[in-house]
């Protein structure tokens, strides 16, 4: 009988530990990691994410920018950091899916953090010079197809390259990829009909599009996206199974604790779905998407799994 009243006292206090902790989070400012440079896109999108996040939980939510090593600098930081709540990272399809194989020592494994919620997709869009006959996604079948590595399309990130990379696969559309520096440089090439085809996210591209410089041919999300509104996904136009995305997600050291997980969730959630915050991300170049608790996870270990599979066909070897 002791032990029995000893256990349900003990079960007791545990959970008012618990409730208690809930009740006073967060009670001091927390940091968000962006492993990326003060002024790039993601580190833009984060500053405003951290900004309403922090109205939502009544505490203020300050940026950290540790960039380098293609993320690794930042989200090792973070996967250090104690599991507490009060270090979060942003992560993307970098750091956690394609680093692992393009690194052959990242610092952390992706298993060392817990996802809290999605911030949005980045799509990219395959473009054509004015000059070119293509004016769809089948155009660039057909014609990659009547004349094989022959099309040259420009390429500026892993992300490019590994969205080339998939196109070639799901529509057997063999297309030699070009290596630029710098999505202005691609785009200058192709403009300028140096190269024909070009590959790139919707933000660096939009501008040119809506300028009638370069011609749109299709998304490579799995729908259209509300970033470039009447142009239809390359799967939407007849190649199964397409879809490559760049992604934003908010991520906390692995072991921190449910409640925290929890109300740091809620609270992005919440961000995300208002209508002004939809608006500024369409702007600032990411379409909004919320997943949270297995949804995500599920998400998550797809990606890596999609992005593994991609870079070692690609035959790209860690560094």
């Amino acid at each position: 009988m002791h032990m029995s009243i000893q256990r349900i006292l003990t079960a007791l206090l545990v959970a008012c530990s618990a409730f208690a902790h809930a009740q006073t989070y967060p009670s001091k400012p927390i940091k968000l990691i962006v492993p990326y440079a003060v002024g790039q896109g993601t580190d833009i999108a984060s500053r405003y994410v951290a900004d309403e996040l922090g109205k939502e939980l009544k505490q203020a939510v300050f940026v950290d920018n540790r960039p380098g090593a293609g993320g690794n600098v930042g989200a090792q930081l973070a996967a250090h950091a104690p599991a507490d709540g009060y270090t979060l990272l942003i992560g993307t399809n970098a750091t956690h899916a394609a680093n692992a194989f393009l690194y052959a020592n990242p610092g952390y494994e992706t298993e060392d953090f817990e996802p809290i919620g999605m911030i949005g997709v980045l799509p990219l869009v395959y473009v054509a010079s004015n000059g070119s006959p293509v004016n769809n996604i089948q155009d660039l079948v057909r014609a990659s197809q009547a004349k094989p590595d022959a099309l040259n399309v420009a390429i500026s990130t892993t992300t490019c390259r590994m969205a080339h990379e998939l196109f070639k696969q799901r529509a057997q559309a063999p297309m030699f990829p070009v290596d630029f520096k710098g999505s202005a440089q691609a785009l200058t090439a192709v403009i300028g009909g140096q190269v024909e085809f070009m590959v790139d996210t919707i933000t660096s591209l939009r501008q040119a599009i809506a300028n009638g410089q370069v011609k749109a041919l299709g998304v490579t999300s799995a729908h259209q996206s509300k970033l470039l509104p009447g142009v239809k996904s390359v799967a939407e136009q007849g190649v199964p199974d397409y879809e490559l995305v760049g992604w934003t997600v908010l991520y906390a050291p692995k072991g921190v604790p449910g409640d925290v997980r929890r109300a740091l969730s809620e609270a992005l959630n919440k961000v995300v779905a208002r209508p002004e915050t939809q608006d500024k991300l369409l702007q600032l170049g990411i379409e909004p998407t919320v997943k949270s608790g297995e949804e995500l996870k599920a998400f998550s270990a797809a990606e890596k799994e999609k992005w593994g599979r991609l870079i070692r066909g690609a035959g790209l070897k860690a560094s």
